[in-house]
């Protein structure tokens, strides 16, 4: 295969927002359930600092079901961190007036990036409903978003096309859509192939797209839970990767192994392309994802 266009220039990012290898990471985690557990992930977020990620993300429950404890969260990360936090925004089962209200309260905050997405459909729906008085998609979304304050804000990719668009090029519409109402990058789905994500960058740049794509991995913390996971969000397992996981449970530190060794080569793969930006979808697991990313750096650290 051809190599892609250079992904993106990483000389154009502020030096402090870059790891020591020249890699610009950034990490995901779900907010905690209380107090407690928010307090234990805001300690092993200010863990991760060593290594100068760009930002910490926390996700946002469908219909905002987790609304309260990701404002919280990204509010205590601003405060009580050297971190950018970002927090994730979505359009599902909610007004515009409830929408912004909510970033409004995200910017007093301290918290000036959101990932701005549709958002699943709540409560076991099947079909997208946008909400009558609400924003219809995430491009919609970046608009009001942009309307209220100069936030960063991160999109959604698919490398494997979003389970709900009809074409690869329609789905790659959607994309262009919602970079041009003023997002920043976009952070793709995760994905184990590399090749697919390389040929997914062969299209985004064939279609006008040059803002930044950071590719999303997620280390296999649960083989299990990650293969639902890809199930439901349409994303291949490589069969080799499959065959290394599936099967009798091993040894827990084997497998922690296993799985760092796996999500290491994969970034690799895609470093010796020219990719240089990735997105940790941690679930939680800290010390997993420091771990690969300390071997992806040339100066160890202690976790």
């Amino acid at each position: 295969m051809v190599p892609p266009a250079p992904l993106h220039d990483v000389s154009e990012d502020r030096a402090d927002d870059l790891g020591n290898d020249g890699l610009a990471i950034s990490f995901e985690f779900f907010p905690p359930r209380d107090k407690t557990a928010e307090d234990r992930l805001l300690q092993n977020i200010r863990n991760l600092e060593v290594l100068r990620p760009r930002f910490v993300s926390v996700t946002y429950g469908a219909g905002g079901g987790t609304r309260k404890n990701t404002q919280a969260t990204a509010a205590r990360i601003a405060a009580e961190t050297v971190i950018a936090p970002a927090a994730h925004l979505t359009c599902i089962d909610a007004s515009r007036v409830e929408v912004d209200a909510v970033a409004r309260d995200y910017w007093s905050s301290g918290v000036q990036h959101i990932v701005a997405v549709r958002g699943d459909p709540p409560g076991g729906a099947t079909v997208y409903e946008p909400h009558h008085d609400g924003y219809a998609y995430a491009a919609d979304l970046v608009v009001g978003l942009k309307r209220i304050a100069d936030f960063e804000i991160s999109v959604a990719a698919y490398p494997e096309v979003h389970p709900e668009a009809s074409s690869a090029s329609q789905d790659l519409t959607f994309l262009k859509r919602k970079l041009d109402a003023g997002a920043t990058r976009a952070i793709t789905q995760f994905f184990f192939d590399p090749e697919i994500f390389l040929r997914f960058i062969d299209r985004v740049r064939a279609a006008g797209i040059n803002l930044p794509i950071v590719a999303g991995i997620m280390p296999i913390t649960d083989f299990r839970r990650v293969r639902k996971f890809a199930r439901h969000c349409g994303v291949t397992i490589p069969t080799e990767l499959a065959a290394l996981f599936d099967g009798p449970q091993r040894d827990p530190a084997a497998f922690r192994r296993l799985a760092i060794a796996a999500a290491v080569e994969q970034c690799r793969e895609l470093c010796a392309q020219g990719q240089r930006e990735f997105h940790f979808y941690t679930l939680n697991d800290v010390r997993l994802a420091a771990a690969i990313c300390n071997l992806l750096d040339d100066s160890p650290h202690n976790y």
